[in-house]
């Protein structure tokens, strides 16, 4: 019991890296700002992967800012282990 709660915790910890690390990478591909440096669990779910297996998805929330005093928000979708889609509310482009 307890190795698998060790495991489900692991899994966790590395789908959060991911997010991580997908959310860094969108807002400097976008030139923005990533708040807090921090991405929040929002949802978890079931879904199957392209083989037919059933996988976690992991949705996660941020917030980063084009100009510095204002927030907006983003969404990172996590399955396994790999951040499959970044998503940033739209924003005026200067």
């Amino acid at each position: 019991m307890l190795g698998a709660a060790v495991a489900v915790w692991l899994d966790a910890l590395r789908a959060r890296e991911a997010a991580l690390d997908a959310g860094r990478e969108a807002c400097m591909r976008y030139g923005v700002q990533f708040l807090d440096d921090t991405v929040a669990f929002v949802r978890l779910r079931l879904a199957r992967d392209e083989e037919g297996r059933l996988r976690l998805v992991r949705h996660y929330s941020f917030e980063f800012s084009e100009d510095g005093s204002s927030r907006r928000s983003g969404a990172i979708r996590v399955r396994g282990r790999f951040a499959e889609d970044v998503q940033l509310e739209p924003y005026p482009v200067h």
